[in-house]
């Protein structure tokens, strides 16, 4: 548990914990078919394309703010200024966040956040986790957990319905965008686990190195284990996974 704790996972041995994470794994699995991924078919289906993409815009807008305090950590004040200006651009303009109209004013959102800061500054990504309900990250990952469950607009309403109401509908709206991933992974994963863990992995590696910083540049799709939208699946990271789990379980 302290080697855990410390982040001394290698990365020859990312997932010390496995059977733990598989059987968090499962347990997301399973909420997810009875209640997430129903409930997410469903929102899709009656409400237009037009809102549900205002809505994600309404959800993700106040995490520009984290994005740009990380990117000013990381030295990179221009990019954090245009973050800036996006969260003041899309607030008015774009009505409380609900148009993105920052981005074709060139304002492209950057998504960065604490995981990527402290690997940016030489932190090695420790142990692999699967959290309930939040799904896959890493020790170092999870050092920004709270911050970004904090950014989210239902923390400044005053009434607990409301906030419990945002909440449900941001969970909602998120596995809503994950539906075309998750259902490919689904066809062709033989092993879902070891797909979405070396994605993850691969994925939230390029970020660190600045492969993939401008979410504008990265394919639209993405997939996460419980929906939290935190895991963007881009196509190398899910061929890479894809393969190597083909070959893990070829005979």
């Amino acid at each position: 548990m302290v080697r855990l704790l410390a982040g001394c996972a290698t990365a020859l041995q990312p997932d010390p914990i496995e059977p733990w994470n598989r059987s968090v794994f499962r347990f997301n699995e399973a909420v997810d078919g009875a209640v997430l991924a129903p409930l997410a078919c469903g929102y899709a289906r009656v409400l237009p394309q037009g809102v549900q993409t205002s809505l994600g815009h309404f959800f993700t807008n106040p995490q520009d703010i984290g994005s740009a305090a990380n990117l000013l950590l990381q030295g990179r004040p221009g990019a954090a200024a245009s973050d800036l200006a996006r969260v003041a651009v899309n607030t008015t303009l774009g009505v409380l966040g609900l148009f993105d109209v920052a981005m074709p004013l060139g304002l492209v959102r950057h998504g960065a956040d604490t995981g990527q800061t402290l690997g940016r500054w030489g932190l090695g990504a420790g142990a692999y986790i699967v959290w309930p309900l939040l799904g896959p990250s890493t020790v170092r990952d999870t050092a920004g957990l709270p911050a970004e469950l904090l950014l989210a607009p239902q923390t400044l309403a005053a009434s607990p319905a409301v906030r419990n109401g945002l909440t449900v509908l941001q969970a909602t709206q998120a596995r809503a965008e994950l539906l075309p991933a998750t259902q490919v992974i689904d066809r062709i994963a033989l092993d879902k686990y070891l797909f979405v863990r070396d994605a993850y992995l691969q994925h939230r590696r390029a970020l660190v190195h600045g492969e993939a910083q401008v979410q504008g540049d990265a394919p639209p799709d993405s997939a996460a284990a419980g929906g939290d939208g935190r895991f963007d699946l881009d196509a190398d990271a899910g061929a890479a996974a894809a393969a190597r789990s083909d070959g893990e379980h070829a005979p």
